[in-house]
């Protein structure tokens, strides 16, 4: 494994809408600031802002873990939630467990994990029911797919 160049986790609150996107945010300035190609920058500020919400919506807290290394990008999320019961369900497009609650203010359309898979260069997805789940998600650096 390349030499970790950054390493910075983030501490998500679940239920506080009014700050979620605020670590997909100081990602992305972060990335911009170091002059990371732009296509990259999406791809992980899509998986962060994803991940992010996912912990705000369904869980009582978690964690986002950012590492930059000369090779890649590396998004390591951890939250202390429900837990998924059917993984590969939960990874397709469309299905959501999300409330009405949060249906009204825009989220939940089942996109999610689908989208964090689609702009990771590797991915894997682990959960435990009514422990959390932890999501490991890479971006390669020589890659804009």
């Amino acid at each position: 494994m390349a030499e970790e160049l950054l390493r910075k986790t983030y501490e998500i609150r679940g239920g506080d809408f009014d700050k979620a996107g605020e670590t997909a945010a100081e990602i992305k300035r972060i990335l911009k600031e170091l002059g990371i190609d732009s296509n990259l920058i999406h791809r992980a500020v899509v998986i962060a802002f994803e991940a992010e919400m996912n912990v705000v919506m369904y869980a009582s807290a978690g964690t986002i873990t950012f590492v930059l290394t000369v090779e890649e990008i590396r998004l390591e999320i951890a939250d202390k939630g429900p837990g998924i019961e059917d993984i590969e369900m939960a990874l397709t497009e469309g299905f959501s467990t999300a409330t009405d609650q949060m249906r009204e203010m825009g989220f939940g359309f089942g996109m999610g994990l689908p989208n964090i898979r689609k702009n990771s260069d590797d991915f894997n997805i682990e959960s435990e029911v009514g422990t959390g789940t932890r999501v490991f998600a890479m971006v390669r650096l020589d890659s804009s797919a």
